[in-house]
């Protein structure tokens, strides 16, 4: 499997405690991956440090074929290359319609001149409508966000980062607040963008994760403990200790 992302022995400590402790993780260019462990771990640091808001007092984060690294990029230059992150909780224009939402996404992909002056065209309609039907929205474009229930507002914001076309997709949390019926429309969506681009999913609840059957990477004190398919992980003793047993 071609590499996309290769994070190499990084560490970063905040005031006396180590969040990341000579952590190495590589993901392939279209592959769904699971990151689970206890609070603590350092889940969400490993996030902040692969898109640019948490520089790491060592080790290197290389990015695509040519091996670039991220630590010398910008945020908005490491989303540029195609990294997206959602946020656990959703972040939409609840004012403004999903149709909307997702123009405002697209029209994002111009620079900052070209964006005073856009103008709808009829292939971004297009784009628009394929990614509310791949989002499953289909059928609430001209629904205000505000009024979508939690999981859609999820899917929403997925879909906005879709509009930037991303080749890794960082997503924190998904299936928190979320039925039944969305969290399996959420497996689904997963399951089938990951055949496209790389998804790394960071999640607390086992079953949803069960469900992505994909690999799973488990973190402690800011290094990987575990690694592998959810049977293999789940009888790990190691894991049982610090993460299921709980």
């Amino acid at each position: 499997m071609a590499q996309l992302l290769h994070v190499d022995d990084i560490s970063v400590t905040f005031d006396g405690f180590r969040a990341i402790n000579g952590l190495s993780f590589d993901i392939g260019r279209a592959e769904l991956r699971a990151i689970i462990g206890p609070n603590g771990a350092g889940k969400t640091t490993f996030m902040d440090i692969v898109t640019g808001k948490t520089r790491p007092d060592s080790g290197d984060v290389r990015w695509g074929d040519k091996g670039v690294s991220l630590l010398r990029k910008s945020e908005s230059q490491i989303a540029q290359l195609g990294i997206g992150r959602k946020f656990q909780k959703p972040t939409v224009f609840e004012s403004q319609s999903v149709y909307d939402n997702l123009l405002m996404a697209l029209a994002n992909q111009r620079n900052p001149f070209s964006v005073l002056s856009y103008q709808r065209s009829i292939i971004d309609n297009d784009k628009i409508d394929a990614l509310a039907t791949q989002i499953n929205l289909s059928q609430q474009t001209q629904i205000l966000a505000g009024a979508l229930s939690h999981g859609q507002k999820q899917w929403l914001e997925i879909g906005m980062l879709l509009a930037q076309d991303p080749q890794l997709l960082l997503v924190d949390e998904p299936a928190a607040g979320m039925t039944a019926p969305e969290r399996a429309v959420t497996v689904k969506l997963l399951k089938e963008l990951a055949q496209t681009r790389a998804v790394v999913v960071v999640e607390h609840d086992m079953e949803f994760i069960r469900q992505l059957e994909c690999r799973i990477t488990v973190l402690h004190e800011g290094a990987v403990l575990a690694e592998g398919q959810i049977d293999f992980v789940m009888q790990n003793q190691e894991v049982i200790d610090v993460y299921l047993g709980r």
